[in-house]
C-alpha cells in the first residue's frame, strides 16, 4: 500500500486556484508523487505525520537559468574594463581552441552543481553552464550522464545540449566580434534533437527535453528556424539567451538591421514555449539607446516567458527596467540563479531590492511576486499546471525552511521574513515527486568533504586555463590580481 504523509509546520504556503495563500498551523499530505490536501484539519487516516514546526513548507522552487557548472562569477564579474577582455576568447584561441575538461571532469561538475540546486531547496531545473572551456559546445554524452545523475539525485530537470554556429571573440584591437562554424551548430542541434527523442519522459517523467541553443548573437538565423521547426514537432520548450547585453544589440544591428526582438518575430519564434533568460535590453531601457517599440506588449500577447536572474544581473552591473513594469504589460517572468550561489531565496531578495533602486519606490518588486515568479511563473512557463503550488493534485515538490534559528531574527510575514532574513542554507528537507532526497540538510550518497576538495581541484584547472584564451596572454595574477596584498611566509608583524 502506498505511504501517506502528513507534514505538519508553523507556516504553509497554499494555493487556493488562483494564488499562493498561507496556512498559520497548517497541513500537507501527500501520497506517492501526489498532493492529497492543503489547509487545516485533515480527518483521514494517515501514515506517518512529521511536524516541521518553526519552518516555511513551501513549493519547490523552480529555476529556469539553473547553475550546473563550477562557476565563473567569482572570475569575471568585478574586473576593472583593461582585464574583461581576458576573459573570452581571442582569435588565435578559436584556432587552436580545445576541451579544458575530460568527459568524466565535466561529469563530476554536473554531479557538483546538481547536488547544489538540492541544497539551495530547487526542484525543477533547466540547466545553463559556462562553454568557455569546451572545444566548442556541450555533447549528447555528457548530458546522457547527466539525466542520470538527475534520477539518481531524483532532481525534475528539463534538460538537452547547448549548441552553437559562433563564438564571442576578441581581436587583436580588443573588438568584439563573432567568428563561425556553421557546421558545428547544424551538428548540435542534430544531437540535441537526438537527445530529446532518447530521453524525454526518461525516469517516470522527471526528465523532459528541450532545445537550449546558445545566445542569439552566437546562432545564424538558419539554424533558429531549424530549431523553431524541430520544437514544433518535438512539442518541447526553446530557451534562447537574449535582450542580455549592449553587445548582442550592437551586433544584430549591425548584421540584420534588426533588434533581437525584431529578429526572434521574424523567425516566428515567440510563443508560450520561448523562454529568455535576462530579457532587459528592449528599448526604452536607458542604455540602448533605442526607443520603445511595444516590445512589452509583443512578449505578453505571444505568451513568450523571460526567465528573471537578478543576483546575476546585479553582479555585472544591470538591471531589469522594470520587474513590475514587465509584470504590469502581462508578461510572464520566471526566475534563474544562473551563478553561484544557485541560491533564489537570495535571488528574490536581490530582486527585490534592485526594484527599489530602479523604480525609486520601496513597494517595488514585492516579495509576494518575487516568490510568485520563483514558483507560478516557472510553472506558466513550463506550461504546467501541477507546479509551483501546494495544491491537491499537484505533484508533491515541497522544500521545508528553516526558522528557528536565532540567525534569523523575529518572524513576521513569512515571505518577507524568507526574503530578509533566510537564504539557501535555511532549506531544511527537499521532496521531489514524493521522494525525500534531502533530510535535515544532508543528501543520501554525498561525500560533503570529498566532494568539496575535488570542487576545490576542479576550480584550479578552470582558472588555469585563462592565460591561453587571453588575447594579451596575461598571467592569473595580471588577470585576477589579489583583493590585498599577499604576504610570504617570511613576513613577521609583531608589537614589541
Amino acid at each position: 500500500m502506498p505511504i501517506t504523509t502528513k507534514l505538519t509546520g508553523a507556516f504553509v504556503i497554499g494555493f487556493d486556484g488562483d494564488d499562493h495563500v498561507i496556512y498559520p498551523n497548517g497541513e500537507v499530505v501527500y501520497q506517492r508523487d501526489t498532493i492529497l490536501f492543503v489547509g487545516h484539519g485533515y480527518d483521514q487516516p494517515v501514515d506517518q505525520t512529521i511536524d516541521a514546526g518553526q519552518a516555511i513548507i513551501s513549493p519547490g522552487f523552480i529555476d529556469l537559468d539553473a547553475l550546473a557548472d563550477i562557476d565563473h562569477a567569482i572570475l569575471d564579474t568585478w574586473n576593472p574594463p583593461h582585464l574583461d577582455s581576458g576573459l573570452q576568447w581571442s582569435e588565435r584561441y578559436f584556432e587552436q581552441r580545445r576541451d579544458v575538461f575530460t568527459l568524466e571532469e565535466e561529469i563530476f561538475k554536473r554531479r557538483y552543481a546538481l547536488t547544489q540546486l538540492i541544497l539551495n531547496g530547487i526542484t525543477t531545473a533547466m540547466p545553463i553552464a559556462a562553454e568557455t572551456y569546451k572545444g566548442w559546445c556541450e555533447s549528447y554524452e555528457e548530458f546522457a550522464a547527466v539525466v542520470d545523475i538527475a534520477g539518481e539525485l531524483g532532481l525534475r530537470m528539463y534538460l538537452g545540449p547547448s549548441y552553437r554556429a559562433g563564438i564571442n571573440v576578441v581581436r587583436n584591437d580588443g573588438s568584439r566580434t563573432v567568428l563561425w562554424e556553421e557546421a558545428l551548430g547544424e551538428q548540435g542541434l542534430d544531437d540535441a534533437i537526438r537527445f530529446v527523442q532518447d530521453f524525454d519522459g526518461a525516469h517516470d517523467g522527471l526528465i523532459r527535453g528541450c532545445l537550449l541553443p546558445c545566445r542569439i548573437e552566437t546562432v545564424t538565423p538558419v539554424l533558429l528556424r531549424r530549431t523553431k521547426q524541430a520544437a514544433d514537432e518535438l512539442g518541447c520548450h526553446i530557451r534562447l539567451h537574449a535582450l542580455q547585453s549592449l553587445v548582442e544589440l550592437r551586433l544584430l544591428r549591425q548584421w540584420y538591421d534588426k533588434t533581437p526582438l525584431e529578429l526572434l518575430q521574424e523567425l516566428e519564434l515567440l510563443g508560450p514555449r520561448l523562454l529568455i533568460p535576462h530579457g532587459i535590453y528592449i528599448g526604452g531601457h536607458s542604455d540602448t539607446g533605442e526607443p520603445y517599440r511595444g516590445e512589452l506588449a509583443l512578449l505578453a500577447d505571444t505568451g513568450t516567458s523571460i526567465i528573471h536572474c537578478p543576483l546575476t544581473s546585479v553582479r555585472y552591473g544591470h538591471a531589469l527596467d522594470s520587474f513590475d513594469r514587465y509584470r504590469a504589460a502581462g508578461v510572464n517572468l520566471a526566475l534563474g540563479t544562473d551563478s553561484f550561489p544557485p541560491d533564489l531565496i537570495r535571488g528574490m531578495d536581490y530582486g527585490n531590492n534592485i526594484a527599489k533602486l530602479v523604480t525609486g519606490d520601496k513597494s517595488a518588486g514585492s516579495a509576494a511576486d518575487y516568490f510568485r515568479a520563483a514558483t507560478l511563473g516557472g510553472a506558466q512557463a513550463l506550461g504546467r499546471d501541477d507546479l509551483g503550488r501546494l495544491a491537491p493534485g499537484a505533484k508533491a515538490d515541497i522544500i521545508i525552511i528553516d526558522l528557528s534559528k536565532l540567525r534569523t531574527g523575529p518572524i513576521d510575514d513569512p515571505i518577507r521574513t524568507l526574503l530578509m532574513n533566510c537564504g539557501g542554507a535555511d532549506v531544511r528537507t527537499v521532496i521531489i515527486n514524493g521522494r525525500t532526497v534531502m533530510q535535515n540538510g544532508e543528501i543520501p550518497g554525498v561525500d560533503v568533504a570529498q566532494m568539496k576538495a575535488d570542487g576545490q581541484r576542479y576550480f584550479a584547472k578552470l582558472k588555469a586555463a585563462y592565460p591561453e584564451r587571453d588575447v594579451q596572454r596575461r598571467t592569473l595574477d595580471e588577470l585576477f590580481p589579489s583583493s590585498f596584498r599577499i604576504m610570504d611566509d617570511s613576513a613577521v608583524h609583531s608589537v614589541d
